[in-house]
């Protein structure tokens, strides 16, 4: 199997001195290409630290991060930056589509940004639009879209850059049972078509059978459930 994200050894302190907050203690984690993975945990567990950690937005206090094989405590900020744009994709509680683009717009946005040429741009967004069942809706605004179409347009915007590892922050809390299971589906069989790796932060029990791993965020460090909370 071929690791798309390592987590090794990471510790994370807030505060100095008296006023210490350890959040993280010598966290491990593998995610294999094609492994989607849940991170369960309550409030104030860490699971925002984990996640920014992960995702190159945040330097651990101690222990190494790798993405792709880059190790990120040997890139300068704005390697980081680039490294975010091109090997990282994210998707948040609310999809945060801007609101004056279209649909094909937003991830034509992306690719942008990251200097892909216009050609093939369109063709990749079209190709995702497509597979997510969205191409009908491509000049579409935001808010002409139903809450499980704007979360599938961020799955695709999250993808358009071709990431390796692709983080989900709580996608399915403003969504039904329904359409929260249909976009977690949906994520799940990208990440297996793809290649691609993806950690998904979340509270909502009624997707966690469509994950391959469920880690729980305790004591600062992760541990696997077993195999009752999927059922």
């Amino acid at each position: 199997m071929t690791a798309k994200l390592i987590l090794d050894q990471i510790t994370h302190v807030y505060g100095d001195g008296d006023s210490q907050l350890k959040v993280l203690d010598q966290l491990s984690l593998q995610v294999n290409a094609g492994e989607l993975v849940a991170v369960i945990g309550p409030s104030g567990s860490g699971k925002s630290t984990f996640l920014s950690i992960a995702g190159a937005l945040l330097t651990p206090t101690s222990g190494q991060v790798f993405v792709d094989g880059e190790k990120l405590s040997e890139h300068s900020a704005h390697e980081l930056e680039q490294l975010r744009l091109n090997h990282i994709g994210f998707i948040f509680q609310s999809a945060n589509l801007i609101p004056y683009l279209k649909v094909e717009e937003q991830l034509l946005l992306v690719a942008k940004l990251a200097g892909t040429d216009k050609d093939k741009a369109v063709s990749r967004a079209r190709e995702l639009l497509e597979r997510l069942g969205l191409q009908h809706r491509r000049r579409h605004y935001p808010h002409q879209l139903s809450g499980g179409e704007r979360q599938r347009v961020a799955i695709a915007r999250a993808w358009m850059n071709n990431p390796a590892v692709l983080y989900a922050d709580e996608p399915t809390a403003s969504l039904d049972a329904t359409r929260g299971h249909e976009v977690v589906s949906m994520l799940a069989g990208e990440v297996k078509a793809e290649g691609k790796a993806a950690v998904m932060v979340t509270h909502d029990e009624r997707v966690l059978s469509l994950c391959d791993r469920v880690l729980r965020l305790e004591n600062g460090a992760l541990i696997e459930e077993t195999a009752e909370i999927l059922v």
